[in-house]
């Protein structure tokens, strides 16, 4: 047998040389190929973008509220209705879109069917009266507030506001409804990751997807029921109905499930991504929670009620404080993400099943 050491030198194998524990030397760039491969580099990349997108979200919907076209009524005798109507229409920035009602019940009415968010009632010989409804976001209460301070200081005229529909004792701010739903959405998709987590992120065949959906309907009936009691009779933080709060959070967590597991069917991992760049970057700061849609810049106020987070927190709020008003929209768009994600996530199933 030939000794490697009496070849020529080109005919030698190059072979690293040995640390002190007898293994190969490795160099730092060997170890950082092995350390960060190709996918994690992807995935990072994938995390410092949608680091990016949160902060553009949140700060471009939430930097710089302003009114624009608030659904708002003005009652006053005769003439003077469209004259005020007119007057408000043309405000720098279309803050209000006013329109004229007969009298104040008609316009109590119409806050609580949450057809308009606020009603000015003018006196001509006395007081004017701005009606509010802090339930439905109490940074909007103040915002009409603050306009019609501005424009009745202008006239030389006094006001009261009258709080039709008061924020809870224990939800001053009227944010206890959004932040309810937040929780629902985390854990819709926290559940559908959790199942990608133990089993893998594609399930193998239809029957394993249907037995997620089914387990990530357990976890949205018990975790709707807990947000409700928790928010209802333990803390008080919201009024309402606690059986209907019980069953919209069942919906929302499903919804979000449902379609977390879609994703996370199509494109594997990834979709937990997808996922919170839907619900969290896109759907939390347009939801209206901290800054009700009036106040949202046009591409939040335009995409809110068409994700989990605006759906729910509308819903929610409709629940607590509005006695179940104008809640038919958003429950359809709720159960569209149920049903669609959820024949999207067996779907995906049983093409995966006829693949060779």
């Amino acid at each position: 047998m030939c000794d490697i050491r009496s070849a020529p030198p080109h005919l030698r194998k190059h072979r690293p040389a040995p640390d002190r524990g007898g293994m190969p030397h490795r160099s730092f760039r060997d170890e950082v190929r092995d350390a960060v491969t190709p996918r994690a580099t992807l995935l990072i990349v994938g995390v410092i973008a949608l680091q990016l997108l949160f902060i553009a979200s949140y700060v471009g919907a939430l930097h710089d509220p302003k009114p624009k076209d608030v659904p708002f009524a003005v009652i006053a005798p005769g003439a003077a209705s469209d004259q005020a109507v007119t007057r408000l229409d043309r405000l720098p920035g279309s803050p209000l879109d006013p329109r004229a009602l007969p009298d104040e019940s008609t316009a109590r009415s119409q806050i609580t069917n949450r057809d308009i968010d606020g009603a000015l009632i003018i006196d001509p010989t006395g007081t004017d009266t701005l009606l509010v409804a802090s339930g439905g976001g109490r940074v909007l209460s103040t915002t009409l507030t603050t306009l019609v301070t501005t424009l009745e200081r202008s006239d030389k005229r006094t006001f009261r506001t009258v709080d039709v529909i008061p924020s809870a004792a224990h939800d001053p701010n009227g944010l206890s409804s959004f932040y309810l739903v937040v929780g629902w959405c985390v854990g819709g998709y926290l559940g559908a990751a959790a199942l990608a987590i133990s089993a893998g992120a594609k399930p193998s065949n239809p029957q394993r997807a249907a037995i997620r959906l089914a387990v990530m309907a357990l976890v949205a009936v018990l975790g709707g029921l807990g947000g409700a009691l928790i928010t209802g009779p333990v803390l008080d933080a919201l009024p309402g109905s606690t059986a209907a709060l019980w069953g919209l959070g069942t919906l929302i967590i499903f919804a979000v499930g449902a379609a977390t597991l879609a994703l996370q069917g199509i494109f594997g991992t990834i979709g937990i991504g997808l996922v919170i760049l839907l619900v969290v970057i896109l759907g939390n700061p347009s939801a209206g929670g901290a800054l009700p849609p009036p106040l949202l810049p046009p591409f939040w106020k335009a995409v809110g009620p068409a994700l989990p987070p605006g759906a729910g927190t509308w819903s929610t709020r409709s629940i607590a404080y509005f006695e179940n008003n104008a809640m038919t929209t958003p429950l359809l768009v709720l159960a569209a993400w149920a049903v669609v994600g959820a024949a999207i996530t067996v779907a995906a199933s049983a093409t995966r099943r006829k693949r060779p």
